[in-house]
């Protein structure tokens, strides 16, 4: 197999640097007519046909030999049975995974909270767990059981009652990797059923597929599809882009770790976007060639080439203060601070998905067992959007009760805005309150 390199080189002080970083960032998850058309079809018979549907389309689709709804039911015995079936390194590396996984989201948990004013108006807010929660997970090549305990851990964590998971076992291939790890975040039914036929289901219920609050984890185009159309119906986490990587690096770090690095995010997909920026020209052009003489080594390195060459960088910059600059305009999903002093830096960090402190964190680590989500907004969209998190599995409710002279005093005051807004019943609901003592002021 042969396999080159011909990673862009985009430097800050050329004048059209903007320009070219737009290009080289421009991407966008469109359905085609095609695509939406039948996933539209599938939501459709789902919604009408329920378990019947999902078993057809997961014959058709899936190539399994399944003659009913029961033949796509896992149970919890199931799932400790592959706790059984994996080995004793793979089974520590999960329950360590998953106990800091769980640590981290703990110390995310929102309690209710009121006060009480003078007056004895209380006012505050309720912080209530969904009931249930679905969590799609992708299925045959693509299994990813580190992406079941970011999803399940954090919804349990946050109280859900109960946690539905899809997965989708092409010609009957079953992940013991993905269902031990369903067994140790605690996930409590699990279907084998997949695509825009199980976030159909999820969104709307079927006969044995309960309905679900909100549905997360990652998916292919028709997935994605599938949640776009589904959502208001339920809450999704979001609609996520190739998976990213930002290094910023003083020059300092080793070069084949910097490559290795950017190697990991590349890997994922042809899509995925690996960028390192940097004032260093010269370490510039030792990571590339750290890039061209690793490459060959990587099992995935088809993938990684076409990656790179198609949508990553390497990006010269003035200073550490313009590559701040680049990388908050970026936005990443993932950035690497691989810098002598990466806490001096972080307070110039606006826009990132989740910040990789110091030349030995790498992103690989936060993928499997840091602690902290690896579900992270990309496509510049941690402009506005966090990790995924505990906070993602509650809801908020104000709280508030007004006393007799808190509800005459705040009437006033409603009254006159009400009035204002030409709502007569909403001035007039809030003046039956006005004691009349006031009234006559």
């Amino acid at each position: 197999m042969t396999v080159s390199t011909a990673i862009a080189r985009l430097n800050a002080a050329d004048p059209d640097f903007a320009r070219h970083l737009d290009h080289l960032l421009s991407w966008e998850s469109v359905s085609d007519e095609a695509v939406n058309q039948r996933v539209l079809d599938i939501i459709k018979a789902v919604r009408e046909r329920g378990d019947a549907a999902l078993v057809e389309f997961t014959q058709r689709f899936d190539g399994v030999e399944a003659s009913c709804i029961d033949d796509l039911i896992l149970g919890r015995e199931r799932l400790e049975l592959a706790l059984t079936r994996i080995t004793d390194e793979q089974r520590a590396a999960l329950e360590k995974a998953a106990d800091r996984v769980r640590m981290y989201h703990e110390r995310q948990k929102q309690d209710s909270w009121q006060y009480t004013e003078a007056d004895g108006t209380v006012l505050g807010q309720k912080v209530t767990p969904l009931d249930r929660a679905g969590l799609y997970v992708p299925g045959g090549k693509a299994s990813y059981p580190s992406s079941v305990l970011m999803n399940a851990i954090p919804a349990k964590v946050a109280g859900v009652t109960e946690v539905v998971m899809v997965v989708p076992t092409p010609r009957g291939e079953v992940n013991e990797l993905v269902l031990a790890a369903a067994c140790i975040a605690g996930v409590d039914r699990v279907f084998t059923v997949g695509g825009a036929q199980a976030v159909a289901a999820l969104a709307y219920g079927t006969e044995s597929v309960p309905q679900v609050d909100k549905i997360v984890g990652p998916g292919n185009i028709y997935v994605a599809t599938a949640k776009r159309h589904v959502f208001g119906q339920v809450g999704i986490d979001m609609i996520a882009g190739p998976s990213e990587i930002l290094v910023v690096c003083d020059g300092q770090t080793d070069p084949d770790w910097i490559a290795m690095d950017l190697f990991s995010q590349a890997e994922h997909d042809e899509d995925a976007q690996a960028i390192l920026v940097s004032p260093d020209a010269d370490f510039l052009d030792r990571v590339a060639a750290s890039i061209s003489k690793l490459l060959p080594t990587m099992e995935r390195a088809e993938i990684i080439e076409k990656s790179v060459n198609g949508r990553g960088a390497l990006i010269q910059v003035r200073d550490m203060q313009q590559a701040i600059e680049v990388a908050n305009r970026i936005a990443p999903e993932h950035l690497e601070l691989s810098v002598a002093d990466p806490q001096a830096w972080l307070p110039y960090i606006r826009h990132a998905g989740a910040i990789f402190m110091g030349r030995h964190t790498s992103e690989a680590l936060g993928d499997y067992c840091a602690g902290p989500n690896h579900v992270l907004p990309t496509s510049g969209t941690a402009r506005f959007s966090s990790p995924l998190g505990v906070y993602d599995f509650q809801k908020r409710s104000s709280i508030i009760y007004c006393s007799e002279q808190g509800a005459s005093e705040l009437g006033r005051t409603a009254s006159v805005l009400a009035r204002g807004e030409s709502l007569t019943a909403h001035a007039r609901s809030a003046e039956y309150r006005i004691l009349s003592q006031e009234k006559g002021n």
